[in-house]
């Protein structure tokens, strides 16, 4: 239905879960030099940011949900939720981002009753300008073969195998599983049980803040419960260590009738149990009987009935009035594929707006009609009554069609303050951090708010407080720490089987290998939160490697799989839990420090030829340094544009060295210093240059390359800074007669014995 770009390509990745489809997808988006993914859930979007920055640093990747919006200087990749995705419409009805490559999870929500017309949406308009892909399961694959005839779609087998298991009564459900339930006050009873039973249990809800599902999940993975009690939310690619997913029910309320799950929604539930190449088994919690033979042989061998239909949603949208918009999104699809949304919030709110005399009287004209149906889109995140929902919606729009036209300041400060402090219940907890969603939406939205980042500042915060605060409740309340401590799991739970050798591990995997010094000292867990939301300034890093937050030694970098990329081991004293977030927020710390280095050359690599772009990644490789003789091929080769582009990007393409002056200075210098350190370990006790002398000579126990990447290439018995090197190249080259050359101070000039001139010269042309 709509023709990719020119030399765009558009992939459906097509499969039953643990097939590694959003692993491959993102691998591919870091393979682009920008990118953005579309997530069905605020929860799995921010576990899949987490992921990101810790490849690429958080200076480098955007969120963007309807609540939070963490947006970098010049951010390369996007991860969004996928209603939140910030696209543009472009003539043609399309709607293709400023990115190479775009990707859209869970496709098949396209056929949700509610929430399928934004997929849809995306499956018919969204497009990378180079590559697009589509992530689901392989019921979508008839709905591809009809609607976007142009895809090629691809499948692969899920990389372990998934068993009934029949019915277990809770005394006898075995470790590391999940049980799933479908509303949150059955969720609390089974987490009550399970704590009674087994010591306690972890929770999973989709209406759990971000903070307080992060610490929910640490509390799992790290190993200090064994079990975890969820709604579907768990569903929607959110990867955990998972063996077994027990249903505790069959049968769940749509939000309009309660009906049996579908076997499709079972199999994308059961399929979170089981890991890479580690299998799974899912079955129901007794008294629950076992399911049917077919249904469990459906479930293990993923076979579900194809998506009929899609649902839609007209997206051009008529502004000139109420009636003509309503009008137009009541249009009929223009497929038999498609199926026109019957129930949808925002046209329920607008519908019932629409009839308001005062709002019907004032919203006249495109720019106000527009307006309100932003209004109309604000989610109903509490859920409790439409009618309050409304009177919401309705004060927001009356303050957004004032003559100031803007939600009035104290308005929203008083509704953010009555919700500064956390009620004593986990049910006024859930309901406050819902309420502060509704306002931390209306804070985001371009327009709407007057000092919007001071509004966006506070509401994050008492999410953030709320959250901690849900978290401890949750904690108080299901899980019994002297008895979780003797049953659970030491450690991270699970270590990798041999088959997982070759699959990537998650952040949760690495941390389980690491080990905590006894000697530590305790950092309490305030300090922690505020470590794990800081900004990369806040963090500081020293020569040795040692990082610091709050003037406390947290962690340190420790060699990694080469010097753009090292570890880090966590060396405060913390819970297992808290470890692995703070692990998470410092190794993106660490690849900041790595992209703030290379920021001016990141931004003109697209322009380069690939000769180039090669330079460009020689002087990453080696920290902004490279002798000449070293890179011959990639310097005669270049461009002149190529050459104007790196001179402005401040790289400096002398004659013996080529390198960036503005690394040579602190704090740059400092930050190579410690990539330096971390790559050649402790055991070497190897101290280089600060940027003060002008020449040292090398550690013989050091690799003399490693000197190049702390700006002091090795020449001979000397290692000589770049800047001093090239500036006695540039001295003898103005000076032609020989015999005044022999006079000139070189000795002086690079900081050496007159009899190493000879040696250093000689190494520093490649003769």
């Amino acid at each position: 239905m709509l023709a990719p770009p020119p030399g765009s390509s558009i992939v459906a990745v097509l499969g039953p879960t643990n097939t590694g489809k959003t692993h491959r997808a993102l691998e591919r988006m870091l393979e682009h030099e920008s990118g953005m993914i579309g997530l069905p859930l605020r929860l799995l979007a921010r576990e899949v940011y987490d992921k990101l920055t810790t490849r690429a640093g958080e200076s480098q990747v955007a969120l963007v949900t309807g609540e939070e919006k963490r947006i970098p200087r010049r951010p390369r990749y996007w991860v969004c939720t996928v209603e939140a995705m910030p696209l543009v419409d472009r003539p043609g009805g399309d709607a293709r981002p400023d990115v190479d490559f775009l990707a859209v999870d869970e496709i098949q929500l396209a056929s949700h009753t509610e929430r399928g017309h934004v997929f849809t949406e995306r499956l018919l308009h969204a497009r990378g300008r180079l590559e697009t892909w589509f992530l689901g399961a392989d019921t979508m694959r008839g709905a591809f073969e009809t609607l976007v005839p142009t895809a090629r779609i691809t499948s692969s087998p899920r990389l372990s195998r998934l068993s009934a298991a029949g019915a277990s009564p809770l005394g006898q459900l075995k470790k590391r599983s999940a049980i799933v339930a479908f509303s949150i006050q059955r969720v609390y009873e089974l987490a009550e049980r399970v704590r009674a039973r087994r010591g306690g249990a972890a929770i999973v809800l989709g209406a759990l803040s971000p903070r307080a599902r992060n610490a929910q999940v640490a509390l799992y993975q790290s190993g200090e419960v064994d079990y975890m009690v969820a709604t579907d939310a768990i569903g929607m690619g959110l990867n955990l260590d998972i063996d077994h997913v027990a249903f505790a029910d069959l049968r769940k309320f749509d939000g309009r009738e309660a009906r049996d799950l579908d076997p499709a929604e079972m199999g994308q539930i059961a399929g979170r149990a089981g890991r890479h190449t580690r299998d799974g088994t899912f079955g129901t919690l007794a008294p629950l009987g076992a399911l049917s033979d077919r249904l469990s042989r459906d479930l293990e061998d993923h076979r579900f009935s194809r998506v009929r239909g899609l649902v839609w949603r007209n997206h051009d949208l008529d502004y000139a009035s109420l009636d003509a918009l309503v009008s137009s999104l009541e249009a009929s699809p223009p497929h038999r594929m498609l199926r026109r949304v019957d129930r949808a919030e925002d046209h329920a709110a607008l519908s019932a707006l629409r009839t308001d005399p005062d709002v019907a009287r004032r919203v006249r004209g495109e720019e106000s009609v527009g307006l309100a149906w932003d209004v109309c889109r604000i989610p109903d995140y509490r859920q409790i009554l439409f009618e309050d929902h409304l009177q919401t919606l309705k004060a927001v729009l009356e303050q957004l069609l004032s003559p100031r036209g803007r939600v009035d300041h104290d308005f929203l400060h008083t509704k953010l303050e009555d919700l500064a402090k956390p009620m004593p219940d986990l049910e006024g907890l859930m309901g406050q951090i819902a309420s502060i969603r509704t306002w931390n939406y209306v804070a985001n939205q371009a327009g709407w708010v007057d000092d919007a980042a001071a509004f966006q500042g506070r509401a994050n915060e008492i999410e953030n407080r709320l959250g901690d605060a849900l978290h401890e409740a949750l904690v108080a309340r299901f899980v019994d720490r002297s008895r979780a401590a003797r049953t659970s799991s030491p450690g991270v739970a699970r270590k990798s089987s041999p088959g997982d050798r070759n699959i990537p591990q998650s952040p949760f995997a690495v941390l389980a290998k690491l080990t905590v010094p006894d000697s530590q000292r305790s950092i309490e867990r305030p300090l922690v939160e505020e470590l794990v939301a800081s900004a990369h300034e806040e963090i500081a890093l020293e020569p040795s490697g040692v990082i610091r937050f709050g003037g406390e030694a947290v962690a340190k970098l420790t060699p990694g799989r080469d010097v753009l990329t090292p570890e880090v081991v966590v060396t405060a004293d913390m819970s297992p839990s808290d470890r692995m977030r703070a692990h998470r927020r410092l190794v993106a710390f660490s690849r900041d420090v790595v992209a703030n280095l290379f920021s001016e050359l990141g931004e003109i690599s697209t322009a380069l030829s690939p000769m180039g772009r090669g330079l460009v990644y020689l002087l990453k490789q080696r920290l902004g340094t490279v002798l000449a003789r070293d890179a011959k091929g990639e310097l005669a080769a270049l461009t002149e544009t190529d050459r104007q582009a790196l001179e402005k990007a401040g790289v400096v393409l002398g004659s013996w060295v080529v390198y960036v002056p503005r690394l040579l200075k602190q704090p740059a210098q400092s930050d190579r210093i410690a990539l330096v350190t971390a790559l050649v370990g402790p055991q070497q006790r190897a101290r280089f240059p600060d940027g003060s002398p002008v020449s040292v000579a090398p550690d013989v126990r050091v690799d003399r390359a490693l000197y190049a990447a702390v700006g002091y290439p090795a020449v001979g018995p000397r290692a000589v800074r770049a800047d001093v090197l090239e500036r006695v190249a540039g001295r003898i080259a103005a000076v032609a007669d020989e015999e005044e050359r022999a006079k000139l101070p070189i000795a002086g000039w690079l900081g050496c014995k007159a009899v190493e001139v000879d040696s250093v010269l000689r190494a520093a042309r490649g003769d």
